[in-house]
């Protein structure tokens, strides 16, 4: 099992910069761009999806990169980041919802997506 989490502790510390920086991109395109949630938020992940590929490929995963890999995490995340801006623009959700949601979603079906897909292990 402990396998399984390896590499989750700097993978957070990775993450808690990588949310900041999506609150604080989804709050400005929101509130002064006046952008819906769904922009904003798929935006803010872009952003902050970039930063989080760099910074746990230098720092976080001892593997080799997936371009592929790296593709569908951005695919998948994205789409759902802009799935749940699109629920909270149709059923008017704070923004702070918004962004709480897909933080707390995105920790753990990222985190899978990022070990297993986009940085896998090196073989022996």
């Amino acid at each position: 099992m402990q396998a399984l989490w390896k590499g989750f502790t700097p993978y957070a510390v990775v993450g808690v910069a990588n949310t900041l920086i999506h609150w604080q991109i989804f709050y400005v395109l929101n509130t002064a761009a006046e952008l819906s949630q769904a922009a904003s938020n798929f935006a803010a992940f872009c952003v902050a999806a970039s930063f989080s590929f760099y910074v746990n490929a230098l720092y976080t995963f001892d593997a080799r990169v997936s371009v592929f890999g790296y593709l569908l995490f951005v695919g998948f995340m994205g789409v759902l980041s802009f799935a749940i801006g699109r629920f909270a623009d149709v059923w008017r959700f704070h923004g702070l919802v918004t962004v709480a949601s897909y933080s707390s979603l995105s920790l753990f079906f990222g985190f899978f997506i990022w070990r297993f897909v986009v940085f896998r292990e090196r073989e022996a």
